[in-house]
C-alpha cells in the first residue's frame, strides 16, 4: 500500500483551535487540520510553514510535535505529523478550503472530521485544558 507523509497544523488561538473544511477530492466537505504533503528535502516544520502560507496566506510559529498519526485509508497509508502552532499575524484567507471555524474544546465534536484528524481530538482537548504557552 502506498504511504503518503503529510504535516498538519493544530493552530491555537487562546482556548480555540482552527479547523478547515475540504473543498475537493474524495473527502470533500469533511473537516481537517490544515497542512499538506512534505516535499523532498523539507523538514516537517518547513513543510508546515510552506503549506499554511499556500493554503491560508498566513505565517505561523510551529511549536511542539503533538502526535504522529498512522492511519490506513482504503487507497493509501497516511503518516501525519501534527504540530501545535500559533499565528504570526491575524490574517487568514481560505485559498483551498470551502469553510473554516475556530472551535473551543466543547465544539470540537460539532464537525465531521476526517478519521485521521478525529483521533487527535482527545490530545487537543488536553492541550486546550492546559494553560496556554
Amino acid at each position: 500500500m502506498k504511504t503518503i507523509e503529510v504535516v498538519a497544523a493544530i493552530i491555537r488561538r487562546g482556548s480555540q483551535i482552527f479547523a478547515t473544511q475540504r473543498g475537493y477530492g474524495d473527502f470533500k466537505d469533511w473537516w481537517e487540520f490544515p497542512g499538506g504533503k512534505m516535499e523532498p528535502g523539507e523538514t516537517p516544520q518547513e513543510a508546515l510553514s510552506r503549506e499554511i502560507l499556500e493554503e491560508l496566506s498566513a505565517r505561523i510559529h510551529v511549536g511542539k510535535l503533538l502526535h504522529t498519526v498512522e492511519w490506513d485509508y482504503p487507497q493509501f497509508h497516511l503518516t501525519m505529523h501534527c504540530y501545535m502552532c500559533t499565528l504570526a499575524g491575524e490574517a487568514l484567507h481560505l485559498n483551498e478550503h470551502e469553510a473554516a471555524r475556530w472551535l473551543s474544546a466543547r465544539d470540537l465534536h460539532s464537525v465531521n472530521w476526517l478519521p485521521a484528524d478525529e483521533m487527535l481530538l482527545p490530545l487537543i482537548e488536553k492541550e486546550l485544558s492546559a494553560k496556554e504557552d
